[in-house]
């Protein structure tokens, strides 16, 4: 594909393009420049199917970088879709405002439709940017600072309070071990959560390190139920600061992920981040809105909220599909109109679900109960936005009087869904 004006062609890098795509993506992400690593090419090549990752070239120089591979997302209910994870997204400076992510991003999702994935999935740097595109923000992420002395937490914890319960340091070995066990587990019961794969845990755990982006080890530590299974996981790094007036520490414990498949797990692990000596603040890294930590200190105002940002938008690629995986709250039946400026997945359909949260959904004749973009159905999918905001806001239209309460009570969800990871 080819802009006449300016010459671009926009298509599948080869192999010897990849040094300069590398480059493209770096500067469009503000990355230093100088001396791009081999290990850095290497790492490209091997994140995934080259055959996925497109450029856009003007006499010969990329100056358009995308990319796309196969993730797995999880649905309301705990099914495991087939999603299309969009990354590296950038267009240089020189060149905006010519199609050329518009080019790369239908080229891209068409693929993906042909291929049978339900949904597209991608972490937005800038707001305002994938809307046109058909994504929606379908969920977000909070972070709190913690003011430990404040907590009401006894500093003189000395692990679980479950009998035979334990928290053990690990290295990176040990996460590599236990981790993808515990993720499986954790992102089968947790919609909006995504797969990791062999490349994610060796890139976050050291083995995938390269000049540009050098390893600082963290800390881990595990958490053992009784039995020893592992059902927790927390990863952190912490300063060493302290007042030069009275040499008092004061130093700050960032948590860069926390991982637990049960209350208690969770419970124990927040107590031990608070706990470790010569720590005064605790960053929570980037957790579900409706997170249990600040409930899980006796003085939740001891917990703040520091930052609250959109986090994993979808685009829906094939509604029926997408609208069977998950279960929901209760029965009923809508007809939704669906409108998709790509030709991708609009159309009407009719969701029928029964008692027990089983939807069946089928393209339809019948008057529409709601009208909406593709967009907003992705905001709603995962159960995280009301309908009848979305009406209030302009951006769905109720049809039938009354569809935007019967719908928010088929789509809404009792725990809000969490993406840990970004991509």
């Amino acid at each position: 594909m080819r802009d006449l004006e300016g010459d671009v062609e926009v298509r599948a890098v080869t192999e010897a393009e990849l040094p300069g795509w590398v480059r493209a993506a770096h500067a469009g992400f503000l990355h230093p420049l100088a001396g791009i690593s081999d290990e850095a090419v290497a790492h490209a090549r091997a994140r995934g199917d080259i055959g996925r990752t497109q450029g856009a070239f003007d006499r010969g120089r990329c100056v358009g970088t995308y990319r796309s591979y196969a993730q797995e997302l999880t649905a309301v209910g705990g099914a495991a879709v087939a999603a299309n994870a969009v990354s590296a997204v950038t267009v240089a400076p020189t060149h905006r405002r010519r199609g050329i992510l518009t080019r790369m991003m239908a080229a891209d999702l068409a693929a993906a439709k042909e291929r049978g994935d339900v949904v597209a999935t991608l972490i937005a740097t800038e707001y305002g940017i994938y809307g046109r595109f058909g994504f929606g923000p379908a969920t977000s992420v909070t972070e709190w600072t913690v003011d430990v002395p404040r907590s009401g937490l006894d500093p003189r914890w000395s692990g679980p309070s479950d009998a035979g319960a334990r928290i053990d340091l690990v290295d990176g070995d040990g996460v590599r071990e236990f981790g993808p066990e515990l993720h499986e587990r954790f992102r089968a019961a947790r919609h909006g959560a995504v797969n990791r794969d062999q490349w994610w845990w060796l890139r976050n755990t050291g083995q995938q390190a390269t000049p540009e982006h050098p390893w600082q080890e963290p800390f881990y530590a595990l958490y053992r139920d009784p039995s020893g299974r592992v059902d927790g996981l927390v990863a952190y790094r912490a300063t060493d600061d302290e007042r030069s007036d009275t040499r008092q520490p004061v130093n700050t414990l960032t948590v860069l992920s926390l991982t637990a498949v049960t209350p208690a797990a969770e419970r124990a692990l927040w107590h031990f981040v608070c706990s470790v000596d010569r720590v005064v603040t605790v960053k929570s890294g980037w957790r579900a809105p409706d997170d249990l930590l600040p409930q899980l200190l006796p003085d939740p105002r001891a917990a703040r909220v520091s930052g609250h940002a959109d986090w994993l938008w979808v685009r829906i690629l094939d509604v029926v599909r997408a609208l069977e995986a998950r279960t929901y709250a209760g029965s009923g039946a809508l007809v939704l109109e669906v409108a998709d400026a790509a030709g991708l997945a609009g159309g009407r359909y009719r969701l029928e679900v029964a008692r027990g949260g089983g939807a069946v959904c089928a393209p339809t004749r019948q008057e529409p109960d709601l009208t909406l973009g593709v967009g907003e159905l992705a905001r709603l999918w995962l159960g995280d936005e009301s309908v009848a905001r979305l009406v209030a806001l302009g951006l769905v239209a109720e049809d039938r009087a009354g569809a935007a309460a019967e719908a928010d009570a088929l789509f809404r969800t009792a725990r809000r869904p969490w993406c840990q990871d970004i991509f």
